[in-house]
């Protein structure tokens, strides 16, 4: 039984997803016009350029506030460990390869 339970699992997680996620991610980038890279140096900007909001504008927390507040809703302290330790197993190319495996996904 688990002879048969390791197949399917080596099937389902083997190539078959790794085509679809990446399949996925080409499809959405070239289909949405590389918006991900279109449209970084704005968002940079925005990010990390001092705010220029008028003394009527509401709110009390920056762009990068705003941001960094999302991304660890989001991303969840589970994923930073778990590049923490992917870095420290598999050493500093662990990240190179994650974002070479992720540019297609950002979408």
């Amino acid at each position: 039984m688990m002879d048969i339970i390791q197949q399917i699992s080596h099937f389902v997680w083997g190539p078959p997803t790794l085509v679809l996620i990446l399949g996925t991610g080409l499809f959405l980038t070239i289909r949405l016009g590389f918006f991900q890279f279109r449209t970084l140096p704005y968002a940079l900007k925005l990010t990390f350029s001092p705010s220029k909001q008028d003394e009527k504008s509401k709110g009390d927390i920056s762009h990068y506030q705003a941001l960094t507040t999302a991304m660890a809703a989001t991303i969840g302290t589970g994923n930073i460990v778990g590049v923490a330790t992917a870095v420290v197993l598999g050493g500093p190319g662990a990240v190179f390869w994650m974002w070479v495996s992720a540019l297609p996904d950002i979408t």
